[in-house]
């Protein structure tokens, strides 16, 4: 196991020393915003977009970040210097802080922040020559009345139980619709499909904007395809020539099978692998250089 660093409220500690308060109302009640990000060969992928993500998500729950976003960009970079990592997942998190069993967040005085980094390569492995088997679950997606799917909190029960429904049924991943039936995204991913040479993709009032979303419509538009954001229902889906899933950790993958429904004709398709490979060289030319100034001493 390696031995990594973790930032914690000011300094490096070692992996095993990275405590926090048991009333913090981060542990307390998922008070807190994060962001899951990636590092290709030196650079960190969009770190400005998943830095500006993460502010958002701390404004609209009314939570101070601890540190700006200058700072901020420069301890993830620092946080991938102190590990040596090249290639990397990432994760920011802030926490309201320490306060009391109570709810009200005016008790919380200072508010945590944390970030970890560890070596990562594919999520899925050898399933993105083979592709994906998915499942629409019966959990809907977090209703933009009650909690905005665009708040990238601490607080993932919503996913984590589309999650177990997944894992019930031996599927890769889940999706999952809103309140009204329209697709949402997966349990942790933003999802596209493919129809007569037309990558489409929900809007992202009812899911999170994704910031691989994002960088893949960018490609998709580049490479000369026709790219709408358009209401999705499972019939879309199910009647789709490719689909695939987008995320920090997916990346691109491609998914063969929905509910038991062979899409295309059972492999990845080609415009999804067209998109993966331009993703592939997208990440691997771009981003933040992390190696620009020796680590300091943790």
């Amino acid at each position: 196991m390696a031995d990594y660093k973790v930032y914690l409220n000011g300094r490096f500690v070692p992996e095993t020393d990275a405590k926090i308060s048991v009333y913090d109302h981060g542990f307390l009640y998922g008070d807190g915003v994060f962001e899951g990000i990636r590092a290709y060969n030196g650079r960190i992928f969009r770190l400005d977009e998943h830095v500006d993500r993460l502010f958002e998500s701390a404004k609209a729950i009314n939570l101070h970040v601890p540190v700006t976003k200058d700072e901020l960009r420069e301890l993830l970079l620092e946080t991938c210097r102190v590990n040596n990592l090249r290639d990397a997942y990432i994760r920011p998190i802030v926490a309201r802080g320490v306060g009391d069993l109570g709810l009200d967040p005016r008790k919380c005085k200072t508010s945590t922040i944390v970030i970890l980094a560890r070596a990562m390569g594919g999520l899925y492995g050898d399933a993105y020559e083979r592709g994906l088997k998915l499942c629409c679950v019966s959990i809907r997606r977090n209703s933009p009345n009650s909690l905005s799917p665009n708040i990238k909190s601490l607080n993932y029960l919503n996913n984590i139980l589309a999650r177990i429904e997944v894992n019930s049924q031996g599927m890769d991943e889940g999706i999952m619709l809103d309140q009204n039936g329209f697709v949402s995204e997966a349990t942790a991913d933003n999802i596209f499909l493919v129809k007569k040479g037309i990558v489409i993709t929900p809007p992202t009032y009812n899911s999170l904007k994704g910031i691989t979303r994002s960088a893949v419509i960018e490609i998709a538009r580049a490479l000369g395809y026709e790219l709408r954001e358009d209401p999705l229902t499972m019939f879309d889906v199910y009647a789709a020539d490719e689909v695939f899933i987008t995320g920090t950790a997916a990346e691109i993958a491609p998914c063969v099978e929905v509910d038991h429904r062979i899409v295309g004709d059972g492999k990845p398709g080609p415009i999804t692998k067209h998109l993966m490979g331009g993703f592939h060289k997208l990440t691997n030319s771009t981003g933040a250089p992390i190696f620009e100034k020796p680590p300091v001493r943790a």
